[in-house]
């Protein structure tokens, strides 16, 4: 079965499919793939997963911190912000930091 860190690598790349190279050679999820840019879709569903199969609660995750744009006001957004500078607010969040999450038993990140 592996350790907690091979089961929860394992997982998000059940769910999150890894990316092209240059030469359109697909490359699987590692540990510090920025989950950034993962689908919307197929983040939110392997995160259920995740809080199920390793008893996480992910519900005082500061989400602003991994996705500045999307916890930004909608007028601020309209008027004033360029998502370029919201996002290098931002701080990478991979799958690293959920095995070791998954490892303490609690989110242990923010």
């Amino acid at each position: 079965m592996g350790t907690i860190q091979d089961q929860v690598l394992a997982l998000f790349r059940e769910e999150i499919p890894g990316y092209l190279d240059k030469h359109w050679k697909e490359i699987p999820l590692e540990l510090d793939f920025d989950l950034f840019d993962a689908p919307g879709d197929d983040l939110h569903e392997v995160l259920d997963k995740f809080e199920k199969r390793f008893n996480v609660d992910l519900s005082g995750v500061t989400w602003s911190c991994y996705f500045p744009w999307e916890n930004t006001p909608l007028l601020t957004r309209w008027f004033k912000a360029k998502r370029e500078e919201v996002e290098q607010t931002r701080q990478p969040l991979t799958v690293r930091m959920f095995a070791e999450s998954a490892k303490a038993g609690k989110w242990i990140y923010d």
